[in-house]
């Protein structure tokens, strides 16, 4: 058996690219993958760098780079967000495109990984610069993405707005095109269900797992890091459900209540303030004290690196549901595992948003719109199945559940890159 690249210790956080890395030859030993398979596994199948310049509103020229990793497209066309961020690179976004090629895999969608952006800041950019900046990435882009090829989706700082400049930059080039971006306003071919379908998987695989455990929404206690799109969905759903979101936590601060948190509530004072800051209806709290909260369930839907060695001895949660991208380090993950803590891994528990990217595509392929109903469902389905599928491969190698999503996600691509050519190949599985 081809021996571990990494152990956890030596990537404590902070690289996401060589924590995926690990997380990737944990499996890979799992399942005795040979050295050549997992180097072609890893290497991106391309990369995309481009230099953008614009002439900004106040008159001053203004230059960015934008990027595009294409990880594997084995499965189907790429998939995966644009970032619009000051600390946007190639290296996060290599980490982030193989990521997105186990999750499309561990939810079984027909996509391989891609990820990508800008290192602009946009908050600090008129409506117009940004517009000019996004119409600028998609013309020395267009070669690149594509309804067949690699289809782009919100994510740091992108929206549906963006989205929509894209599609319509495109349509210019290729002709009408609603496919070649998810995530899009619902006037221009987006689907119903999309805003909190990444919110909605995070409770999917949370029911299955406390069904696992003969407990109830009613039953429990959660702590929430994070209150943007994923964690307020998640909260509100998770409520909905019954359970009692006794914390909250953002970059503004925190915010609790033993009794629960009206959630609603909370959702509005956000909107209209842009943070958890000053919630009348809780007591504050430091928000790094988040972390470490004394309730059942933990969502950490914000940080990367949230969980990390300094912090992790004190995690009082029996489960953690990873809504956000790597917010456990390899080494806090390894602890929370001995210590008989539940992690339902990032590329399970936040694959809503890639699950309904899916649909929304489907439905722009065919010219045929779902109801909300449908896409719901449809997302409930996808997720429950996933979760067992990740369950089923952990008792069979009696591995941990994120291991055991790498595994499965693995065997997937594999399979059907070697079903696509003719190699000579004595795989173990």
């Amino acid at each position: 058996m081809t021996p571990r690249c990494y152990t956890a210790v030596e990537f404590p956080g902070g690289n996401m690219l060589a924590e995926s890395h690990f997380y990737f030859h944990k499996a890979a030993d799992v399942l005795g993958l040979p050295d050549k398979a997992r180097t072609i596994l890893l290497t991106p199948l391309r990369t995309v760098k481009v230099g953008i310049a614009i002439e900004g509103e106040d008159g001053e020229l203004q230059s960015y780079e934008g990027y595009r990793v294409q990880h594997n497209s084995a499965r189907g066309p790429m998939k995966g967000g644009l970032r619009f961020h000051p600390s946007m690179d190639e290296e996060h976004a290599a980490a982030l495109a193989n990521l997105m090629t186990w999750k499309a895999a561990v939810v079984d969608v027909p996509f391989g990984g891609a990820k990508g952006g800008i290192n602009c800041d946009p908050h600090a950019l008129s409506e117009r610069d940004l517009f000019q900046i996004t119409v600028r990435f998609v013309e020395q882009m267009k070669e690149v993405i594509g309804p067949t090829s690699d289809i782009p989706a919100p994510d740091v700082n992108t929206n549906a707005m963006v989205m929509g400049w894209i599609m319509h930059e495109y349509s210019k080039y290729a002709g009408f095109s609603p496919g070649v971006v998810t995530g899009k306003p619902l006037d221009l071919f987006g689907s119903e269900g999309r805003e909190a379908a990444t919110g909605r998987g995070v409770m999917d695989v949370l029911a299955e797992a406390l069904a696992e455990q003969s407990k109830s929404f009613g039953d429990i206690t959660v702590a929430v890091q994070g209150f943007g799109n994923v964690g307020s969905n998640a909260a509100r759903l998770i409520a909905e459900r019954g359970a009692k979101i006794v914390a909250v936590a953002d970059h503004t601060g925190g915010v609790c209540a033993e009794a629960g948190l009206d959630i609603p509530a909370l959702v509005a004072w956000v909107a209209e303030q842009g943070g958890v800051k000053g919630f009348s209806l809780g007591e504050a709290f430091d928000s790094s004290e988040i972390i470490t909260w004394d309730a059942d369930v933990l969502v950490p839907a914000a940080l990367e690196d949230a969980i990390h060695k300094d912090n992790v001895a004190d995690v009082k949660a029996r489960i953690i549901v990873e809504g956000a991208n790597g917010p456990t380090t390899p080494e806090a993950s390894e602890i929370l595992n001995d210590r008989g803590i539940l992690i339902i891994p990032d590329i399970l528990a936040n694959a809503g948003g890639v699950t309904v990217s899916y649909f929304e595509w489907a439905q722009n392929i065919q010219q045929f719109r779902w109801d909300e109903e449908r896409v719901n469902q449809e997302l409930d389905k996808k997720m429950k199945l996933a979760y067992h599928s990740v369950k089923e491969v952990a008792n069979e190698y009696e591995i941990d559940m994120r291991t055991a999503a790498f595994v499965l996600a693995i065997r997937r691509v594999v399979k059907a890159a070697l079903s696509r050519v003719h190699l000579k190949t004595d795989l173990p599985f």
